[in-house]
């Protein structure tokens, strides 16, 4: 991996976290007080400490952050309202396929880690990285997650 390419790839990452906080952060405000709210405050933190290394190891290799992929990102998750929960459907059915989504991008998240370590000895920058930790914390966030995911195809399927 070039190092202009691992610039793209943890860019691209960065976007997808953009979007994700972007969606967590409004079904919080939405479900406030229910077990989901309750739930995905869990996660968030961790969210976003995951996208500050994101942001953190683009500064220290010398890359910058784009712009346009935030936006876009941002973007997305605004239009992705109308499909996970605009279109009036039930409120159950949006919760689960946000849900879905957000593992999704959760399984990404672990596969960026794990991609990472098979570079670790061409960029020197990876090496301040707890691979392991980070890979961990990926693979709990989407455990926990997946079971709020089950609860609710239970409740709307």
């Amino acid at each position: 991996m070039s190092i202009e390419a691992l610039g793209t790839y943890l860019n691209d990452h960065l976007a997808g976290s953009v979007g994700a906080i972007e969606m967590v952060e409004r079904v919080i405000r939405e479900t406030a007080g229910q077990p989901l709210a309750r739930g995905l405050e869990k996660v968030l933190p961790e969210i976003k400490e995951d996208q500050a290394v994101l942001v953190d190891l683009i500064e220290r290799m010398g890359a910058r952050e784009s712009p346009l992929k935030k936006a876009g990102a941002w973007l997305a998750e605004k239009a992705g309202r109308v499909k996970l929960g605009g279109t009036g459907e039930p409120e159950a059915l949006s919760r689960l396929e946000m849900l879905e989504t957000l593992i999704v991008g959760m399984h990404g998240r672990r596969a960026l880690w794990r991609a990472l370590r098979t570079v670790v000895d061409r960029h020197p920058v990876l090496y301040s990285l707890d691979l392991d930790l980070l890979e961990r914390r990926a693979q709990e966030q989407h455990d926990f997650v997946e079971q709020l995911r089950l609860e609710a195809a239970r409740e709307v399927l």
